[in-house]
Order: C-alpha cells, then structure tokens, then sequence
C-alpha cells in the first residue's frame, strides 16, 4: 500500500494577503464605477429638473408681469403639456415627478382661466389631461367648472356629453343621468340661434334608445324656437311621424286626444252614408278574433286609414307653430348672417361685427322676450367681453328685471374681463351704493384703484362715498393720503384745493383749509388756482377779514406768477378795496401800485413783441369796431365794470375764468381817474 493513500488529502491553501488586497480593490472599484454612474445619472437629472424649472419659470414671468398677454399664455401651457406628456413617456420616472409636473400644469390652466374662462377649447384640453393622467372625477370637474363659465358653449356642451356617455352610459343609472345633463345643455343653451347640433344629438340618442314619445316632445319643444336650421328640424320632425304610428309616438293622453277630434270630424261624413247600406258578407271580423297566420286582418286598411288622418292632424297642428317659428327666424337673419366671430378672441373686433351687435341688441330688447334678450347678450359677452360698453348696457338692462343678475354681470366684467376699466367699475360701485351695499361699493373702488392707480376719478369717487355716508374722518383721512402720495405738484394742487373747499364748505373748518392751501402754495408756488381759491376761501368769510384778504393779494404779487395773472389780481384788488376796504390810503396807493404794474408789463410786452399794434395805432377799421363798441359801454371798457370780474370756478378745472385784461388796459385809467385827485385832496 502506498503511503499516501493513508495521509488524509490536502487542503487548499488560504488566499494570500496579496490576493485578497486585489480582489478587495477589485470590489471596491466596481463599487465606486457605481457610485459615480449614479452620481452622474443624479447630476444629469438635476440639471434637467433645473433647467425646465427655469423655462417655466421664464414663461410664469412673462403672463405675470402682463396677464393680458394671451399669446404668452398660450406658449405655458403647450410648455406645461409637453413636459406632462414627456414626464409619463419616460419609463422608471418617479411618480413624485410626475405628480409634480401635473400639478404644474393645473396651476398653469387655472390661472389662465381666471383671465379667459371663455376659451371652451382649453376646458376640454384641461378635461382630457385630468382624465389621462388623474381620474375620471376630476375630469368631470373640470367639465363642470367649463359649463358654468360658460354655459352657452354648444361645443363644450357636446364635448362634455360625449365624456359623459363613454364614461357613465354603462352604469345602472347612467341612462338617466345622461339625460339629465341634456336637459341642463338645453337649459342652458338650447335657445341660441346656433344650438341646432345640441338638440341633434339629444333627439338621435334619445332615438337610439327607441324613447319615440320623447323625441316627439324634443320635437315640439324645437321646432317654437329659432334656431338657423329650423327648416332642417322642421323636415327630421315630419319623417319622424310619417314613419312611426301616432299611438308609438304620442303620449296616451295625447293620442286619445287627438284620436277623439280624428272621430268627430270623420262623423260628418258617416252620417251622409246611406242609411240602409250593409257592408259586403265578410268585411268586418269578428272583435276580439285574430287573423289566422299568413293572412291580413280584414280591419287592418281601416286603423291604417285611420293613422294616416291621426298623422295629417298632428302635421296640420305644428304648421302654424312652423309658419309663426319662421317668421322669427327671418326677422333675425340678417343679424345672424352678420355674426362672423361668434367665439372669444383677444383680437379686436371689427367696427361693422360691434354695430352689428348694438343693433341686435337694441331689436331683441324691443321685441324679444326676456328670456331671448338675455341669451343674445350672453352670446354677445362671448364675443365682445373685453368691450366696457357691452357690459355696461347689460347691467343697465337687467336692472329692470333681476338685481342678482346685475351684481352677476358686474362681477364677470371687473374681476375677470376688465381689470382696468374705470368706467365699469364706477357704475359698479355706483349700483351697490344704491342698494346700500356700501362696503361692496367702497371695494370696487378699492380695487381699481390698485389695479390702476393714481386715476383722480377713482379716488375722488371714493372720498365721495365716504362723505355721502358721514364718515368724515375717513374724508379727511383720503384727502391726506392723496396729498402726501400725489405724483406731481399739480395733482398735488388739485386734492389740496379739492380738501380746502370740503372743510370749508361741509366742516366749516375755515382755518384748517387756510393751512391746506397754505401748505399746498408751499410745494407749489407758481398755481394760480391755488392763490384764486385761498383768496375765495376769504372772500366767503363772514365777517370778511380785510387783512387776510390783502396778505393773499401781497403774496400773490410778490409770486413769482406770470405778469398777465399778476395784473389782473391787482385789479381784483382795487376791486375788493372799493368794495370792503376801511382806509383810503390803502385804496390810492394800490391804484398807484396797479398803474405802475400795467405800465410796466405793457412795456415788457413791448420788447417782446415789437411789431405788435396798439389801439392807438390800430388800422382803421379796427380801431373803428374799438371806438363803437367803447361808445355802446358808455365810454368805458366791458371789463371796467367791477360786476364782471366776480371769481367763478370751473367744477373740473377749477380755472377761475378772468377777462381778457390786456386788451383793455387804458380803461383803467379812465375808469379809476379819480383816484388820482386823492394824493391832493388827502396829502399823506
């Protein structure tokens, strides 16, 4: 035996240090390609993430700096509906990712339908993305929300029926359901001119259903309405009962009726028969007994003959409703043929689509029913909802009729159509001001105004209501913000003297006004309104101050105020001295200040206009008209009269209208002549 059979086999040697080094750097590098691949993957997808954030960041910016922008609406939503779609085509994408780019995409179509509800094009593409990538409920969410925006969409209408029966048409009480949205679609919208396809599609499903009776009352209920293809419904109906029996499609009450006056009126003709006359042996079956199979009921030409005369009536019966039907369609087709743009668009309209509709309007609310006048201004919103008059003639109509509808029109108008339209808002407020609704009509105000500020209308309105209400410290409360936030120092001015006349005239708080307008002529110095008005607010002080009333006059000539105003505030001067003034000095040295004045600015006239002719020189038949108007005043110059030169205020402008002082200046010399004696008679 040899001696290694009894020596047990050997074992194999444990791995050197060496090898297991290696094979553990083998380990770790194939760990680390790994590392790094993911790393990458996460890298490369982070800056994709990155970079359509960015993109969509870029677009949200665009509509949000101008939400007008339709166009750059348009471009967020294909970039939002091209990422959802990419999102999904992706295979192993998270479902966070998606989830986070879907709601994107509802984010971008809210707020898009916030400015545009009336794009019922975008409801369905908003539909048809909840229910490819969410489910079928929020799908019809969506349907809903288009349908109540805008519920005269025949075409949404017919989108969200066709919706509805692929999805609920299999359910046990789908049937009725569907039904029930057909007749809030014919509700809705069943009597605009061009509805003809909604009541095409509620007659052909309700006829796939063999529901004859009710396709019979569709009928009916079609054929009083003017719709464009009337004619067209008119025939359907006619082959409708031609081809079905009365007693198939009439309702038992109906049918026994109309059978009843089918009998009568064959009564007559029985009668007339001869009164012995038999029928033939074998004409008349016995009643109750059938006809044995393969032969024809002997009673059978007689029910068909009977038909015939059931069908004749039913047809004679909806001809005048037919005749009366078309004569309304024809008084409305030259309207409707003028419609070339019955949807929304953000492109303007052309002048003859806009006449169109004002005279459309103007013929249904003449002669139309309530309800057809308020159908047509619907259709016309659609059409025409960016122009302010069309919503404004609206809220005027319905104010005759329903003041729910009112605030509804209202509302449609400032908060979604016309953010910044003045005018709308105006009448807005103004409406609920007359229902009492003052804090409603104080946030109309205040929303406009935010839109578009600094608009002195709004902000004056809004003092106004204020006032009308008595809450003066909120009055005092505007007219100080208005103030201190004005833009200009004209605008500035115009609340300052606006602010003056509230306190004197409804506070009676004369000595607040002066430091309104004081401090007004303090940041604006060169308003000539400002020194007219400060010198009113003295003139209707009672007892009128004389000093307060020459400090103004002083100020006004020391100004720095154009020499034309100057000259005739130193006529209104003389004016106020010779009428309330207490010294004689004070009169004989402003004629002498007055004097000096004129002559100096017609000196600087003068320089400045070398070639300009005086009265004294005037060609002849000018200075003709000159002495034979003088000769007609009694010597004396229209503007000498002190009764013409009382101070009146423009309630717009506030630009108190003076006479024409320049021409007319020697007058004065003539008309205050005597003064000048008063330096010898009273020497100082």
């Amino acid at each position: 035996m040899s001696e290694d059979m009894g020596k047990p086999e050997m074992e194999p040697a444990p791995p050197s240090e060496e090898l297991k080094k290696q094979a553990d750097d083998n380990q770790v590098g194939v760990s680390e390609t790994a590392m790094v691949t993911e790393a990458k993957t996460d890298v490369v997808e982070k800056a994709e993430k990155t970079e359509k954030e960015s993109e969509l960041d870029k677009y949200w910016k665009a509509v949000k700096e101008n939400p007008n922008d339709f166009t750059g609406w348009t471009y967020l939503l294909q970039f939002v509906e091209q990422e959802k779609s990419s999102f999904n085509a992706v295979e192993g994408v998270a479902p966070k990712n998606v989830q986070n780019n879907l709601q994107a995409a509802e984010e971008a179509y809210d707020a898009f339908f916030s400015h545009y509800p009336y794009c019922y094009g975008y409801w369905k593409k908003y539909s048809d993305m909840e229910k490819k990538f969410t489910d079928v409920d929020r799908a019809l969410a969506v349907f809903e929300r288009g349908v109540k925006a805008i519920p005269l969409s025949v075409e949404l209408w017919l989108h969200y029926l066709n919706f509805y029966i692929t999805e609920f048409g299999s359910h046990e009480d789908g049937e009725e359901k569907i039904r029930k949205l057909y007749e809030r679609s014919i509700t809705a919208a069943g009597t605009d001119f061009r509805s003809d396809k909604l009541w095409d599609s509620y007659i052909s499903w309700e006829n796939m259903r063999l529901n004859k009776k009710l396709v019979t009352q569709l009928y009916k209920r079609l054929l009083s309405i003017p719709t464009q293809l009337y004619s067209h419904h008119y025939d359907n109906f006619k082959k409708h009962i031609m081809e079905n029996h009365p007693k198939d499609i009439l309702s038992l009450d109906e049918f026994l009726k109309l059978r009843q006056e089918v009998v009568k009126a064959s009564v007559v003709k029985v009668e007339d028969e001869e009164a012995g006359s038999e029928a033939p042996p074998g004409e008349d079956a016995p009643p109750g007994v059938e006809a044995p199979p393969g032969v024809e009921a002997v009673g059978g030409m007689a029910d068909e003959d009977e038909a015939k005369r059931l069908r004749e009536r039913i047809l004679e019966n909806q001809e005048t409703v037919h005749r009366l039907n078309e004569d309304e369609v024809s008084k409305r087709w030259t309207y409707e043929e003028a419609i070339r743009r019955p949807y929304f668009h953000v492109k303007p309209l052309e002048r003859a689509q806009l006449k169109n509709w004002r005279e459309y309007l103007d013929y249904e609310i003449e002669n139309g029913s309530h309800e057809r006048v308020v159908v047509l201004f619907e259709r016309c919103m659609i059409a025409c909802a960016l122009y302010e008059d069309f919503w404004m003639k609206y809220a005027k109509y319905l104010e005759q009729h329903n003041v729910d509808g009112v605030r509804s029109v209202y509302q449609r108008a400032c908060t979604i159509h016309l953010l910044k339209k003045p005018y709308i808002h105006l009448s807005w407020a103004a409406f609920e001001e007359r229902q009492g609704n003052y804090p409603e009509a104080s946030d109309v105000l205040s929303n406009i105004e935010k839109n578009v500020p600094n608009l002195v209308m709004v902000s004056m309105r809004r003092i106004s209501l204020e006032r009308r209400q008595g809450n003066h410290e909120n009055v005092e409360n505007l007219y100080q913000s208005y103030i201190t936030k004005a833009a200009t120092p004209a605008i500035r001015s115009f609340y300052s003297i606006k602010f003056a006349r509230y306190l004197r005239k409804i506070r009676g708080n004369v000595e607040k006004a002066r430091e309104v307008l004081a401090e007004a002529l303090e940041k604006d110095k060169k308003n000539e309104k400002l020194f007219l008005q400060l010198l009113d607010l003295e003139y209707q002080t009672q007892p009128i101050e004389e000093q307060r009333v020459l400090d103004v006059f002083s100020n006004a000539l020391k100004s720095d105020l154009s020499a034309d105003f100057k000259v005739k505030v130193s006529q209104k001067r003389m004016e106020f001295l010779e009428d309330f003034g207490t010294c004689i000095q004070r009169i004989t040295d402003a004629y002498d200040e007055h004097q000096k004045l004129v002559k100096d600015h017609n000196s600087d006239r003068k320089k400045k206009h070398p070639d300009a002719i005086d009265d004294n020189h005037a060609p002849p038949e000018k200075k003709h008209k000159h002495d034979k108007y003088k000769s007609e005043t009694n010597g004396s110059s229209a503007t000498g009269d002190a009764s013409s030169h009382h101070s009146s205020a423009d309630t717009n402008t506030y630009n108190y209208h003076w006479p024409n002082y320049s021409s007319s200046y020697p007058a004065y010399h003539s008309h205050y002549g005597a003064y000048g004696s008063y330096g010898s008679y009273y020497p100082s």
